[in-house]
C-alpha cells in the first residue's frame, strides 16, 4: 500500500504528516497490511525536515513551489509560470506511482498534488486544515477532497459540513514521554530551577530571539532557559547572548538549533513555553499540558497566528503578547507572574490539557484507510 503525503513548506506541516504516517503503519498492521510505504510529494523542505523524512523512511519526490497569494507581490508573476509546471510534475508523479491514498496538510505545495490525485480518481483523498482561518490551498482543494479535517471549530464552518470534522492536529505521541533525567543530562542542567522553553521554530523567530537576548540576564537569575532558536539564527543568537550574559549565569542558558530530539527533550523539562502561535505549536503545547506565552507572527497570512492564539487563549491556557507590544520587561514580567503563581500554572495546564485532542492522528489514519476500503 502506498500513501502520498503532501503539504506546504514549513515544519508545521512536517510533524503532523509524520504523526499520521506513524499511526497509519499501526492501524494498517492491525488490519493485516504489513507493506505500507509513504511518498512525500511537494516543495523541497529545509535540511532538518529532509533528515526527519529520511529517519522515518518516507521517500521524497519534489515539485516546484508555487505559492498562492491573496496579496500583490512581484513573485506572483513567477509563481503564475511555475504553477502549471508544478501541476504537470504532480500529474507525472501520481501517474507513475498511482498511490492508494493522498493525505494533504494544505499549504502552497499541496494543491497541485490534490488536483492530480482527483484527476486519476485516487479513492482516498483527505485534507487537513490547521489554522482557525483556512488557507487558500485547502479552500481550492475542497472539490477534490473526500474528507476534510480541521483543528478549530471556526475553520470547520468554512467547509462543507457533510465531509468535515473537527479532529485537532496530529501530534507525535512520544512528544511528552521523554525521561526528564535524560533531558537534564542532554542539556547539562544540574539545578532544580524552573525551566523556560523558548521555541523559535525550525526557521527561527528573529523578533522573539532578540527580545529574549535582552531579557536573559534577569531570566537567568531565577530560571534555566532552553532556547531553540532555529538553525538559521543559531550562531547569531549565541553571539548576542554571550554579550548579554556574563559570568556564571551563562551556565543556565542552553541555546540549540531546532532539531526533533532537542524539541522532545526540552518539552519534558519545560514549566512554561514561549513560542509563536502556529497551530501545530499550539496543539503540541496543549498535548503536553504546558502553560505558555504566545507571540503571534505579525504579518502572517490572513493574520492566522493572531487568530489561532486568541482562539486558544479562551481556554485560559496561555497569555498572548502582540509582537508590536513585545518588550523584554513585558515578556519577563509575564513569565514571572505565571511561574511564581502555582494556582495560575495549574489553571493554565488544565486549560491546555482540556483543549488537546489526543486521538487526532488515529482518527485521520482510520478515515484514510476506510476510504480506501480497508475496514
Amino acid at each position: 500500500m502506498l500513501i502520498v503525503l503532501t503539504g506546504g513548506g514549513t515544519g508545521g506541516h512536517i510533524f503532523p504528516l509524520v504523526a499520521v504516517a506513524k499511526k497509519l503503519k499501526t492501524v494498517a498492521r492491525e488490519r493485516g497490511i504489513e507493506d505500507i510505504r509513504f511518498l512525500y510529494v511537494g516543495p523541497r523542505f529545509d535540511v532538518v525536515s529532509e533528515e526527519i523524512f529520511r529517519h522515518e523512511g518516507i521517500d521524497r519526490s519534489y515539485i516546484f513551489s508555487s505559492k498562492l497569494r491573496r496579496y500583490m507581490s512581484p513573485l506572483t508573476l513567477l509563481d503564475i509560470v511555475k504553477f502549471p509546471l508544478a501541476v504537470l510534475q504532480a500529474v507525472w508523479i501520481i501517474f507513475w506511482h498511482m498511490p492508494d491514498a493522498v493525505f494533504s496538510k494544505g499549504g502552497y505545495g499541496s494543491f497541485p498534488v490534490m488536483l492530480a490525485s482527483w484527476f486519476f480518481f485516487i479513492p482516498s483523498r483527505v485534507i487537513h486544515e490547521s489554522d482557525s482561518i483556512p488557507g487558500i490551498a485547502n479552500i481550492m482543494a475542497i472539490p477534490f477532497a473526500k474528507r476534510i479535517g480541521t483543528a478549530f471549530q471556526s475553520a470547520a464552518l468554512k467547509f462543507p459540513v457533510e465531509k468535515t470534522a473537527v479532529v485537532g492536529i496530529p501530534v507525535r505521541e512520544d512528544l511528552c514521554l521523554q525521561d526528564p533525567k535524560k533531558a537534564k543530562l542532554f542539556f547539562n542542567i544540574a539545578s532544580d530551577r524552573k525551566v523556560i522553553l523558548v521555541v523559535g521554530g525550525s526557521q527561527g523567530a528573529r523578533a522573539i530571539n532578540a527580545v529574549v537576548a535582552q531579557a536573559l540576564p534577569r531570566m537567568l537569575e531565577k530560571y534555566e532557559v532552553i532556547h531553540l532558536c532555529g538553525s538559521r539564527h543559531f550562531e547569531a543568537v549565541k553571539a548576542e547572548a554571550a554579550l548579554a550574559v556574563k559570568g556564571g549565569l551563562a551556565n543556565y542558558y542552553h541555546p540549540y538549533p531546532f532539531l526533533t530530539e532537542e524539541f522532545k527533550l526540552a518539552f519534558s523539562l519545560a514549566h512554561i513555553v514561549v513560542a509563536r502561535a502556529s497551530a501545530t505549536t499550539i496543539f503540541e503545547i496543549a498535548f503536553c499540558g504546558k502553560p505558555s506565552i504566545l507571540i503571534p507572527l505579525k504579518g502572517a497570512a490572513q493574520d492566522h497566528q493572531r487568530k489561532n492564539a486568541y482562539e486558544y487563549a479562551k481556554t485560559g491556557a496561555t497569555v498572548v503578547i502582540e509582537e508590536d507590544n513585545l518588550t523584554p520587561n513585558l515578556l519577563f514580567s509575564n513569565i514571572v507572574s505565571v511561574l511564581e503563581d502555582p494556582a495560575a500554572m495549574e489553571k493554565m495546564s488544565s486549560g491546555a490539557a482540556a483543549f488537546a485532542i489526543r486521538d487526532s492522528a488515529e482518527v485521520i489514519a482510520k478515515e484514510i484507510l476506510q476510504l480506501r476500503g480497508v475496514v
